[in-house]
């Protein structure tokens, strides 16, 4: 089946709807689907953005901006219930789950103090090849997620957005910031912090798609490989290995195998 012919699916799909909140991160997928889902249902959705430390200031500043060009009634959620969880802030390997069922069991209260029918969220059918612990919350909250449900992939979603002239087309994905440190290992607001400044000093490098790798005195930064012969100028290098030991590092290492998703997850 072509984009355009899961993207007939989709409208169906969604005219079905009466109202929705949509779980809205500002990035490709789930900025594409709100954008359909305001075509379709106009002032009868509602997007909703976590506003949280596990999140960068960046990406929820974008969100904020995007729902405003897309002419969407959005709301910030603060919900720093996460940083008293226990069990999540150990960081197990089923983090994501416990992430998921908290945060989706906040937008279904809401849709129901709102007389709001849906919730939806953003998951593609690329997701579905990956370890997503946090799917299975989905699935037991009864979240809808019509892009992943219809076969929608992350290459037909950008191709899709292009074709809509949505600016977010070819936005790196941005998982949230806990992603960047390996499974059993302490969660706190000081290395989120540090993982969130030290990934903000490289994107205003040039560096937009990056991920800083907490291992504790040692940080190691995954940017695409053709990035490497720029950071490794030498006046680069020296202002990155400063800027990162302000923060709180000591080493400093670049991942030769440069940037891949869910690298952590090549231990479990």
């Amino acid at each position: 089946m072509t984009p355009e012919e899961k993207l007939t699916k989709l409208k169906v799909s969604l005219k079905k709807i009466d109202s929705a909140i949509v779980a809205f991160s500002g990035g490709v997928d789930s900025t594409f689907l709100l954008y359909m889902a305001q075509q379709l249902l106009g002032a009868s959705v509602l997007a909703v953005t976590f506003d949280s430390c596990i999140h960068s200031r960046r990406d929820i500043d974008q969100a904020q901006e995007l729902a405003v060009y897309l002419n969407v009634k959005h709301q910030l959620l603060r919900n720093e219930s996460l940083l008293e969880n226990e069990e999540f802030m150990a960081n197990p390997p089923e983090r994501c789950y416990i992430c998921k069922l908290i945060m989706m069991s906040r937008l279904k209260e809401m849709a129901a103090e709102m007389g709001i029918v849906t919730v939806m969220d953003g998951a593609n059918a690329d997701d579905l090849n990956d370890f997503r612990p946090g799917m299975q919350a989905t699935a037991e909250m009864g979240i809808k997620s019509p892009l992943q449900d219809l076969g929608l992939s992350k290459e037909d979603i950008r191709h899709l957005s292009r074709q809509k002239g949505l600016s977010v087309w070819d936005k790196p994905s941005s998982p949230c910031l806990c992603s960047r440190i390996p499974y059993n290992q302490a969660i706190t607001v000081q290395k989120l912090s540090q993982i969130e400044k030290g990934e903000e000093l490289l994107y205003n490098m040039g560096c937009e798609d990056v991920r800083l790798r907490h291992h504790g005195e040692l940080v190691r930064v995954e940017v695409p490989r053709g990035k490497f012969k720029d950071l490794m100028e030498q006046e680069t290098a020296a202002a990155i290995v400063k800027g990162l030991q302000t923060l709180g590092f000591h080493y400093v290492t670049l991942d030769l195998e440069g940037l891949r998703s869910g690298s952590l997850n090549e231990l479990l």
